[in-house]
């Protein structure tokens, strides 16, 4: 494995020592790749992914405009979808990512629409 790989995995493990999902509070858990942003909603407790949002998503796809500003629309998409399942305040885990760039417009994309994180 690479070193930044490694790197960013035992930052990620850190992380998750402290941050846990639950029903009530998800853990908002955010995967950047090259091209794409993932984002979901977990219930660590049951174990399930309770809504997810990418930037493959057809609606956000569809849209112009570079990375940062598709992962703001990622952050709105999800926090539309979290409020229709009842979820108003989740957990951010920024998954061993900076806060910053494309992780941050996410974030915030996600508070304007609506989820406390």
């Amino acid at each position: 494995m690479d070193a930044k790989v490694i790197r960013r995995q035992k930052i990620r493990y850190r992380i998750r020592r402290k941050v846990a999902g639950t029903g009530l509070k998800p853990r908002l858990s955010v995967f950047r790749s090259n091209n794409d942003i993932y984002v979901q909603l977990i219930d660590d407790n049951s174990g399930k992914t309770l809504v997810a949002a990418s930037s493959n998503d057809k609606d956000i796809k569809a849209q112009a405009g570079n990375k940062v500003e598709k992962s703001k629309m990622v952050g709105a998409a999800i926090a539309r979808k979290a409020i229709e399942a009842g979820v108003t305040v989740a957990v951010f885990d920024r998954g061993g990512y900076l806060y910053h760039g494309r992780v941050k417009a996410l974030a915030d994309g996600a508070r304007e629409a609506g989820l406390q994180l």
